[in-house]
């Protein structure tokens, strides 16, 4: 069995947290996913018990011992089991959530043409990744305070994050973490470009206040980070290079990294992008296409209980990982202060122009409908067949409209005096 951790969590009310948490030692390797069977179950233990880790081999070292978690599980209950039987026996959660622009349109094939921060009576594609993540971490959490960042609104862009509460408490629980995000949703402007720096460094901060405790952090995005058509090939543009830096010095401290992809995508770049992000003290980040996964044909126990397993099997060989390399436990004195910014507050939206208008004033260049919807900074000056405007730049690796998603068969320059 591993090391006990002592771990003191403190919300900025005053509130103090100390228990011993222990963790064992193991790690899981050699998985591949695959559809489970049809029937449900809800046992408290995994369907299939669980192997011992295979004996050492000559001349290898005790990280070379993996623990082999069967992928045939049914429920979340299953999932948890495992990871626990594989070694998390505790995580500190930190939650990011992506506000950019493009979340308006990336649902127009896989959340029936809306936002994907819709709010009705249907959860989202964002509500069921939190309460998927929620359900299967929260007996990990033995606190259950969980940060909550938003990021890439009009308010932050892709420079800062908000926290879900004005006194940047944690939400308690998963349940909390939803209340708030419906609140915030209804109040903010999306906006970008999209960059994932910011909320890994506020996660940064938080590791090293805790004394280097070991933390997920688990980001909800809809997107690429934002690539510009004029970024040759082999470079990164501005907000890739902030995020590959970031991730990078994530890797001196104790945290694992989950990005969970959610709506139409496209995600290639994505997966490719642990290739652009050079070497770290050790492997902390990954990607899950969630959409991916919930698309499958089974039944939905099976589907969230794939989702969690895809999002969360690489965890406790981070956290082996953070142990052996003297990581944990461990502040640098380095992380850069974080001060997040309070939830966005109510804004006044634009009243629409009356349809009696024969001749409805034209927006300036300087306004937002002006701005293509993609990179969100250079004026729109070329339309597709559809009607539909992006600029010049943006337009170019485009097959489909990402308003309409309709098939780009025309494009025609637009000059405006």
């Amino acid at each position: 069995m591993g090391n006990l951790l002592r771990r003191e969590r403190r919300s900025n009310s005053g509130r103090s947290n100390i228990r011993n948490r222990s963790f064992v030692s193991r790690s899981l390797s050699g998985f591949t996913m695959s559809e489970a069977s049809p029937s449900v179950t809800l046992p408290s233990q995994p369907p299939h018990p669980l192997p011992p880790a295979p004996p050492p081999q000559s001349g290898k070292t005790s990280s070379n011992k993996y623990a082999y978690i069967p992928d045939n599980f049914k429920t979340l209950e299953q999932v948890t089991a495992a990871l626990r039987e594989a070694g998390l026996e505790s995580s500190n959660l930190i939650l990011g959530i992506d506000f950019t622009k493009s979340n308006e349109w990336t649902g127009k094939q896989s959340f029936n043409n809306q936002s994907l921060h819709a709010i009705g009576n249907t959860p989202n594609p964002y509500e069921q990744a939190i309460a998927i993540i929620g359900k299967t971490l929260a007996p990990f959490d033995e606190d259950n305070l969980i940060p909550c960042y938003g990021f890439g609104d009009a308010t932050t862009h892709d420079q800062e994050v908000f926290s879900f509460h004005n006194d940047h408490t944690p939400c308690h629980g998963f349940e909390e973490v939803l209340m708030c995000y419906k609140q915030i949703v209804p109040n903010l402007r999306l906006s970008g470009p999209t960059s994932f720096a910011p909320v890994v460094e506020a996660a940064i901060d938080i590791v090293e206040k805790t004394g280097g405790q070991f933390h997920v952090l688990v980001i909800i995005a809809d997107g690429q980070v934002t690539r510009s058509i004029d970024t040759k090939d082999g470079a990164c543009s501005p907000q890739e290079q902030q995020t590959v830096n970031s991730i990078v010095t994530a890797s001196l401290y104790a945290l694992s990294i989950v990005l969970v992809g959610v709506g139409d995508g496209p995600w290639d770049e994505m997966r490719r992008f642990d290739d652009k992000i050079p070497a770290r003290k050790f492997d902390n980040f990954q990607f899950v296409n969630c959409t991916d996964i919930m698309s499958k044909d089974a039944n939905p126990y099976e589907k969230e209980a794939a989702f969690a397993l895809a999002a969360l099997m690489e965890i406790p060989i981070q956290y082996k990982a953070t142990m052996e390399l003297g990581i944990l436990g461990h502040t640098t004195g380095r992380a850069k202060k974080v001060v997040p910014r309070p939830p966005p507050v109510p804004y006044m939206r634009r009243p629409q122009p009356s349809r009696e208008l024969s001749n409805p004033p034209v927006a300036s260049s300087g306004e937002p409908n002006q701005v293509c919807p993609i990179c969100l900074t250079n004026e729109k000056n070329l339309a597709f067949g559809c009607g539909h405007l992006t600029c010049r730049d943006c337009s170019q690796s485009l097959s489909n409209c990402p308003i309409c998603r309709a098939p780009i068969s025309s494009r025609l320059r637009v000059y405006t005096g």
